[in-house]
């Protein structure tokens, strides 16, 4: 069994009666959770309102094991192969508008039909924060990435600029470093990363560092040559090439759903415990809207696969 990619979600869900797990999330944790509970024997339902959730922002795929440069997209068609094999229900291209609980979960969709549920898992991930320049859109996945841990072995030899200065920013530098031929740091204002990671940052020997540097505009032809950036101190406008654009200032989780609802954290992430539960007896949650430090594929197919097992486990004692 396969399919092409772009496989678009054509099999008929029926929504009567009551669902044991409903997973929210097309991405690692909603699609493992959901082949979890199947396997468990427990009445699953996965709500997919758009299929690989953060996998689609990464080019290739190199860190999960047994896949070998392997796209995000390609990957999200054998996860989605792997359930339709075991039979799991799919639902796609509906989103979920609203969440109520008494004594059962009642999830209401766009189209106004509602869902009820004794477990649910909120995976409904997280998305890039963007700079917002002209061209960003544009050479998305053609050049401009979000995960400089996820596309870094793209760029072995080649230049390559970061947007950002917080952690996740000399993070990313530091680790690029290592494989491209030399690294642009741009930053609009000064770093807010930790000094411990700055120290590091300033041992190596292919990186240039420009803060008080506004990107203004991404350039290029079928992908991405150059930025466009204004130098702060100067008031003057340049140009820097490079080969890619890592932007790397920050995610939002896709919490807003559920907020009110469930704890979350002063930067909107759902609290969970070892068990991917929530401050919401029946509500569990995994992956990227979570405050789970690690924001990797392969840790999110986990946690999906710990708040199935623990949503069982509660069903056996409830």
């Amino acid at each position: 069994m396969s399919f092409s990619l772009g496989f678009s979600f054509k099999k008929e869900v029926a929504l009567d009666g009551i669902f044991d797990f409903v997973s929210i999330g097309g991405g690692p944790a909603g699609y493992n959770a959901g082949l979890y509970a199947k396997r468990k024997g427990l009445r699953t339902l996965v709500i997919a309102p758009k299929k690989g959730g953060q996998l689609l922002n990464t080019s290739s795929v190199d860190n999960y094991l047994g896949t070998i440069e392997l796209s995000g997209e390609a990957l999200s068609e054998r996860f989605l192969e792997h359930l339709e094999h075991t039979d799991v229900e799919v639902l796609g291209d509906l989103h979920v508008t609203s969440i109520t609980k008494h004594d059962l979960f009642e999830l209401t969709l766009e189209d106004g039909r509602v869902i009820k549920a004794r477990t649910i898992l909120l995976a409904m991930g997280s998305h890039p924060r963007q700079l917002g320049v002209k061209g960003e859109a544009e050479f998305a996945n053609a050049g401009v990435a979000y995960c400089a841990i996820c596309d870094a072995p793209l760029y072995k030899n080649k230049n390559v600029i970061i947007a950002g200065g917080g952690n996740s920013a000399v993070e990313a530098a530091i680790d690029v470093a290592k494989i491209a031929k030399h690294v642009t740091i741009v930053h609009r204002s000064t770093f807010r990363a930790d000094q411990i990671l700055l120290d590091k940052l300033n041992q190596a020997t292919n990186v240039t560092i420009h803060l008080q540097t506004q990107i203004l505009e991404i350039r290029g032809d079928d992908r991405m040559r150059n930025v466009l950036v204004l130098d702060k101190a100067f008031n003057s406008e340049r140009s820097i090439e490079a080969d890619g654009l890592f932007i790397e200032i920050g995610n939002l989780p896709n919490s807003d759903l559920v907020k009110g609802l469930v704890e979350t954290n002063d930067r909107g992430e759902i609290v969970v415990n070892g068990k991917q539960a929530t401050s919401l007896e029946g509500a569990f949650a995994a992956g990227d809207v979570t405050d789970a430090p690690y924001k990797q594929i392969i840790i999110a197919a986990a946690q999906g696969a710990t708040a199935a097992l623990a949503a069982n486990e509660y069903l056996n004692t409830h």
